[in-house]
């Protein structure tokens, strides 16, 4: 059994992943080929946003939308404690300070309440000012962007949503990245729509910062790549992964995301009664999943890594995202403040547990985990 089984993905897509290989190859246009930019054009319609502009990973988008704002010394950007490093490095890469706000235990996303609080003592203690707050997507629902959005109007603040786990998940009929002011995700291989290595996205609807995002992903070119106008990076989409990402967006579109929300029912299904001792995620009233991950949370941290090891020895596959916090993380050591309580973050990493979650899982894999997990807290666990 596999964790995410791309190999199985691309037997199943095959003929038509080859064929768009070939094409690329057979032209041998690798750099900005005609693929790209209608990946651009489709992903742009697909979530409903007016400019798409691909980049060479998802690190690179959050970055890149940075970089359009200016975000550098003496800004704050407000962070989930509970995400993957990336989301908190941009900014702090630019020199921004990263403020950790704690999240929802059932959705792992960020609390807007305490988004709030933490922008309250940013602006209190006076030495940061307060700029960008990092929405992360996490595990596939997008976070709550109706109250996020209250929070963002009415003290200043731009809206970054960092879709990377995200893409095609939706709030009502607005699909993830068209939440932010900018809005980013990666095709990372794993992630809901993953090309075959590195390669994201950024997305908005304002003119100007699509024309800054164009330009800087390419050395900050101007009327052509040797007309350079402002310092940038080299951060492209090759046009392989753009005609593998074509190919994958389709199949999104048509029937993975019925198939992954499939799976989840099943799995939430396979637990009913097992509550004590297993929380299965929630997806809120009008809110929809993409499901990167299917994450429980184990009644303690003895019984997740006791799980985990009962799991591994039956062939079972599992992950935890993530083991540790961001403000627990080495590299943020005097880069910013941990302003807000963070232990609803600080708990999800002791007790959380990724299960096997892809378009292709088979109910009868799916009945092996569930059986499993049972097997183990009926013996161990009660």
């Amino acid at each position: 059994m596999q964790f995410r089984d791309l190999q199985k993905q691309y037997n199943t897509l095959k003929p038509d992943i080859d064929q768009a290989v070939s094409q690329v190859l057979a032209s041998s246009n690798f750099i900005s080929g005609p693929q790209v930019t209608q990946l651009e054009e489709e992903l742009a319609a697909y979530t409903g946003t007016k400019h798409c502009i691909t980049c060479a990973n998802g690190t690179d988008a959050l970055t890149l939308a940075l970089m359009v704002w200016d975000i550098g010394p003496g800004d704050a950007v407000f962070v989930p404690d509970f995400t993957f490093f990336a989301s908190a490095e941009a900014p702090a890469l630019q020199g921004a300070a990263p403020v950790f706000v704690d999240v929802e235990e059932d959705t792992f996303n960020i609390s807007p309440a305490s988004l709030e609080e933490a922008v309250l003592r940013v602006k209190e203690e006076g030495k940061l000012v307060p700029r960008v707050v990092v929405a992360v997507d996490l595990f596939g629902q997008p976070a709550n962007y109706p109250e996020i959005r209250k929070i963002a109007e009415k003290y200043g603040l731009l809206i970054l949503e960092d879709a990377a786990q995200g893409f095609g998940g939706r709030i009502g009929d607005k699909k993830a990245c068209s939440f932010g002011d900018i809005s980013t995700t990666s095709f990372f291989p794993a992630k809901p729509l993953g090309c075959y290595g590195d390669g994201g996205a950024v997305f908005t609807d304002n003119e100007e910062w699509a024309g800054l995002l164009r330009s800087y992903r390419v050395h900050g070119k101007g009327a052509d790549k040797y007309d350079n106008v402002r310092i940038g990076v080299n951060s492209r989409l090759d046009t392989l992964q753009a005609a593998v990402l074509l190919v994958k967006l389709r199949a999104l579109r048509e029937y993975e995301l019925d198939r992954v929300n499939l799976a989840a029912c099943r799995y939430t299904e396979g637990f009913e009664g097992w509550g004590d001792y297993i929380k299965t995620p929630v997806v809120k009233d009008g809110f929809y999943s993409s499901w990167a991950q299917y994450s429980v949370l184990l009644r303690d941290e003895e019984m997740r890594d006791g799980l985990q090891a009962f799991l591994k020895e039956k062939g079972i596959p599992t992950m935890i995202y993530y083991p540790k916090t961001m403000s627990r993380q080495t590299a943020f050591k005097g880069t910013g403040c941990v302003m807000t309580d963070l232990s609803a973050a600080q708990d999800l990493c002791r007790r959380v547990l990724a299960f096997p979650m892809h378009p292709c899982i088979t109910e009868k894999e799916q009945g092996q985990v569930t059986e499993e997990v049972k097997a183990f807290l009926k013996n161990r666990g009660k």
